[in-house]
């Protein structure tokens, strides 16, 4: 018996150190197993979906034992119950076998190394957490019966190293179905396998090995590689684990780290030297003396101390002239910089300036909004006026009123182009306009998933609003042949005819009209007007919500008409009931006042006033306080007519320092910084001084009391304007009362 357990030994070295770098690995660490566990139940509890690696260092102990095991089942009977020693039984019960379970329905095969002394209970619950699922719903079965949980393996006929298959089953699979969590790259790398080992000569025997994956790849310490087959053979030691020392019990000190290793050494001269000298009996010769001289002169302490304060004073001068040039260079750099940064902000002002002047020459000649025509209106206002003083000025009688009236034909030719302008760019945005409007009515509905991925859905609402969209624009097409244009009419007029009402019935009579018309040879141009009918009645089609239900978010009044009652005034221009929506919003006037094409139409006939500028103003003042305060109102507040008497009666459009009247150059900004934006704690300024104005930390110590004075005086003037508007009331901030005294004390120019 010891000799073939050392042939089995020397036969497994061999193996092991010729075994191929990719199938071996290592056992895991003591340390990592769990305290309270012994090795059979470590064993019991690995499977083919956990992470394990092949342990081939303890292949030959494992050929051992396998050995002394095929050994002992050969004197063991064929029925467990027979054995009649408790140890014995206890030791097969402690042997391991091969259990392969098959998922069903899925047919995956798990292949588990369990002791087979165990239950089938505890089986079910080792599987239960590798698939992690309760242990409750496991059925398994054996042959097609089901196996009770209290017998084991052994009691089921499963022999020592053997191998047997099961069924297991979920009795819930809906809400707990069987699936492996193992990652599908293990499933190529089988999870036991079979060595053939011989014990004797001749003899041959087979011993079921697991396979453990690690977590992570080995490293390889060690090896060779065959350097025609490029296969890898890794040392012995390196698949081994290493002994570890067994622990004292205590610490233990060496006392070589904690003693000081001194040294004592001697030195001694190698010649004796001894002085002699003359005195009484003894006489030393002084033929061989030599008279030694100094040689230059002699230097005193205060000398050598003068000497010394020289060389520091050297060092220093030297020092501060390095510091100053420090400090020089220094003071270079940040004028430099300062330079760079004033040239900087000098050209993105002329640059913004040429973009405002680039924006509003192009604006003059291409018109699109209605701001754009009030410039245009504005621009021949003040070309009126310049020639109307020119006139007066330069003629009298007869002549005078032959040049007004040419000045009036040729204002009105002016206004004649104008208009003819504003109707081409109307009828471009209109365009655009509806095609904007079918586009977002037939977009799908959009929003973002849990992860972040944006999903669109399209519902029967959006399907019929993009059929409605494309009708629409095959009707709205010019430039078609009679064919297409009678199969687009014919598809209206089947589509409109879903619906039976006024609408629909006043669309298919247009298009019967047109269809006879065509037949009947009429041009296209005469059939224009018509078509126009058609395609404004189908868009009126389009945005009934009863037609077409996804046009009901995009309408601005709603459809209830007992909602209109609260968003319907009376326009004083042109006596019409209409929207909110039509009326230009205003701080200080009403609501209910005119709407915006009287307001509009007034200011082209009387004033024709440009905004714009004044728009621009708003917007940076707006953007700018939304940075410095979220929560910020009062800006908001105000309308383009608000800040319009803020510009041109409170401050008199002209900047309080240098008295600048570029309004494109014109800015609003704190007075005082660290309080909110408001009419009374404001300042107009240029964009050149803005930046050195909120730089200031307290204006009371920058300014002159005469010039922070008139600035007062202005606050007051718009705390008295905006106290007057209800909603702009509730913002006053309580502020004591300005003795008269105050007031008077202003000097002429300020007021």
């Amino acid at each position: 018996m010891s000799e073939q357990r050392e042939n089995v030994e020397e036969e497994e070295e061999e193996e092991n150190n010729l075994q191929p770098g990719g199938d071996t690995a290592e056992q895991p660490p003591e340390g990592d197993r769990e305290p309270g566990r012994d090795g059979d139940e470590e064993q019991a509890d690995r499977s083919t979906t956990g992470e394990s690696a092949l342990t081939t260092g303890a292949v030959a102990a494992d050929v051992l034992e396998t050995a002394e095991e095929a050994e002992t089942q050969a004197d063991l009977p064929d029925d467990t119950e027979q054995l009649g020693e408790p140890q014995r039984r206890d030791h097969v019960g402690d042997s391991t076998a091969t259990v392969k379970v098959v998922l069903v329905p899925g047919g995956h095969v798990m292949t588990v190394a369990f002791a087979i002394g165990l239950s089938v209970q505890e089986l079910k619950l080792h599987l239960a957490a590798e698939l992690r699922v309760p242990a409750e719903v496991l059925q398994i079965s054996l042959d097609g019966r089901v196996v009770e949980q209290q017998r084991s393996l052994m009691e089921l006929g499963v022999r020592p190293q053997g191998s047997t298959r099961m069924e297991m089953s979920s009795s819930d699979p809906t809400a707990h179905p069987l699936r492996p969590l193992r990652p599908p790259d293990h499933d190529n790398m089988p999870d036991v396998i079979t060595v053939r080992v011989q014990t004797d000569e001749g003899v041959f025997q087979e011993v079921v090995v697991e396979i453990e994956r690690p977590p992570q790849q080995k490293a390889l310490l060690g090896g060779y590689r065959h350097r025609l087959t490029g296969a890898e053979y890794h040392h012995a030691a390196i698949q081994t684990l290493t002994k570890r020392r067994p622990h004292r019990g205590g610490a233990v000190f060496s006392r070589d780290t904690q003693t000081v290793d001194l040294k004592s050494q001697v030195q001694q001269c190698p010649v004796d030297v001894a002085t002699q000298m003359t005195a009484t009996g003894c006489y030393v010769s002084s033929m061989n003396d030599k008279l030694v001289a100094a040689h230059g002169g002699y230097i005193t302490a205060d000398e050598h101390h003068d000497t010394r304060l020289r060389a520091v004073i050297r060092l220093q001068s030297f020092t501060r002239r390095w510091l100053a040039r420090q400090a020089v260079d220094r003071l270079r750099r940040d004028r430099d910089r300062r330079l760079a940064w004033q040239e900087l902000q000098e050209r993105r002002r002329r640059e913004e300036k040429e973009e405002q002047l680039r924006n509003q020459r192009h604006r003059w000649l291409n018109p699109q909004r209605r701001e754009d025509f009030n410039l245009l209106y504005r621009a021949l206002e003040t070309w009126r006026l310049e020639e109307e003083q020119r006139i007066n000025s330069s003629l009298r009688g007869a002549e005078r009123k032959a040049a007004l009236c040419a000045l009036l034909e040729k204002e009105t030719q002016l206004i004649a182009d104008i208009g003819r302008h504003r109707i081409a760019a109307h009828n471009h945005n209109y365009e655009q306009t509806v095609g904007n409007f079918l586009d977002k009515s037939a977009a799908p509905h959009r929003w973002r998933a849990a992860d972040g991925r944006p999903l669109e859905m399209d519902t029967q609402h959006t399907v019929r609003a993009r059929e409605l969209r494309e009708l629409y624009n095959n009707i709205s097409r010019s430039s078609v042949s009679q064919e297409q244009r009678l199969h687009v009419i014919m598809t209206l007029k089947h589509t409109v005819k879903e619906h039976e009402c006024q609408l629909t019935r006043d669309v298919v009579d247009l298009i019967d009209r047109e269809m006879d018309l065509m037949t009947r040879g009429v041009k296209a141009a005469s059939l224009e007007g018509l078509r126009k009918r058609i395609s404004t009645l189908f868009l009126q089609y389009i945005k009934t919500p009863a037609f077409n239900p996804e046009v009901a978010k995009l309408l601005k009044a709603p459809q209830n008409p007992s909602q209109l009652k609260n968003i319907m005034f009376l326009c004083r221009g042109c006596h019409r009931y209409l929207l909110s929506s039509d009326f230009r919003p205003s701080a200080s006037d009403c609501l209910s006042g005119r709407c915006c094409s009287c307001t509009e139409l007034d200011n082209i006939a009387r004033s024709r006033e440009d905004f714009s500028r004044y728009k621009d103003i708003l917007r940076r003042l707006r953007a700018d306080e939304q940075r410095l305060n979220g929560e910020a109102k009062i800006p908001f507040l105000l309308q383009v007519e608000d800040l319009r008497y803020l510009v041109e009666v409170v401050w008199a459009s002209r900047s309080a320092l240098h008295a600048s009247s570029d309004l494109y150059n014109l800015v609003f900004v704190r007075w005082e910084r660290r309080t909110d934006w408001s009419p009374w704690n404001c300042i107009l300024l240029s964009k050149e001084e803005t930046s050195a104005h909120l730089e200031v930390e307290d204006v009371h110590k920058a300014y002159e009391a005469t010039f922070i004075l008139w600035i007062e005086h202005k606050h007051r003037l718009a705390r008295r304007h905006f106290s007057q508007i209800p909603v702009m009331a509730e913002h006053l901030d309580p502020r004591p009362s300005t003795g008269k005294r105050t007031i008077d004390s202003l000097p002429a120019s300020a007021r």
